[in-house]
């Protein structure tokens, strides 16, 4: 096994706690994927999988901003644009699947960035 299939294989059973989770609870999930260049955040509602919100680091009103700053730097950044966009749409609550990555780096700083602007993570 490689490194990405065993990755896949952690995040299928995530994946699937997190919307059992949330199909008995109604919490919403914050799915999270990151590539050496760039990170992705995604809020998708319990019932019927839409996105709620959704935030990048290719964001137009992000691009300007971003650039010279370092990878953890770029991911608070767009933590703090998925929260005020999660609190647009009303969500308060989220359940955090982060795609079979570890909890570390730019990640953590993300999630934490999230949790820090009013959305319980």
């Amino acid at each position: 096994m490689n490194k990405r299939s065993q990755r896949l294989r952690r995040s299928q059973k995530t994946t699937l706690h997190i919307k059992k989770l949330g199909a008995e609870t109604g919490i919403a999930r914050l799915c999270l994927h990151r590539t050496p260049r760039h990170i992705y955040g995604q809020i998708i509602a319990a019932e019927g999988g839409k996105v709620l919100a959704c935030a990048s680091s290719l964001d137009k009103e992000l691009r300007a901003k971003l650039n010279g700053k370092s990878k953890t730097e770029v991911a608070t950044e767009v933590g703090k644009l998925l929260a005020a966009r999660a609190k647009q749409a009303g969500v308060e609550k989220v359940a955090s699947d982060r795609g079979g990555f570890k909890y570390q780096g730019r990640l953590k700083a993300f999630v934490e960035t999230v949790r820090e602007n009013g959305v319980n993570v």
